[in-house]
């Protein structure tokens, strides 16, 4: 199960709707081994693309290396899908690299409504994942745009 505070939803659903027509992309890290999803950054899709995203290599690398200095790992790779479900597509599968990782889709299809799931991808095998929104008042999450 994904548990997520309900800013850091609204902040993927933001980053999704700005990037539409594109697909927005970004990680979440947290405490390695915790599964805690702590500090959200936005990435940037290096493709501009409509049906695909890839993040801007530049900007994995800095983010992994921040990551590796403050003992984070990847809890959350998100995306936006445009014009379709928010449920993985093959390439997103097969670019799935992040075995601990909860991989968050949103769907902007439909103008006022946002479809947000979760899911494990292991190995090829997707398994959708309940996603508890955690309605906490807690300090902001610690936002980051590269």
């Amino acid at each position: 199960m994904l548990r997520i505070p309900r800013s850091m939803v609204d902040e993927i659903i933001t980053h999704a709707r700005a990037d539409h027509p594109d697909e927005a992309c970004g990680i979440i890290a947290g405490p390695e081994g915790a599964d805690t999803p702590t500090r959200l950054v936005r990435m940037t899709n290096a493709e501009r693309s409509p049906t695909f995203y890839r993040f801007d290599s530049g900007e994995q690398l800095k983010l992994y290396r921040e990551m590796d200095d403050r003992d984070e790992e990847v809890v959350v790779v998100y995306h936006s899908h445009t014009a379709t479900e928010a449920y993985p597509s093959r390439t997103d599968i097969s670019y799935a690299g992040e075995p601990q990782a909860h991989y968050v889709l949103v769907s902007t299809r439909e103008p006022d409504t946002e479809e947000f799931r979760s899911y494990r991808i292991v190995d090829g095998q997707v398994t959708e994942e309940p996603v508890e929104i955690l309605e906490m008042s807690a300090p902001p999450a610690d936002v980051a745009t590269s």
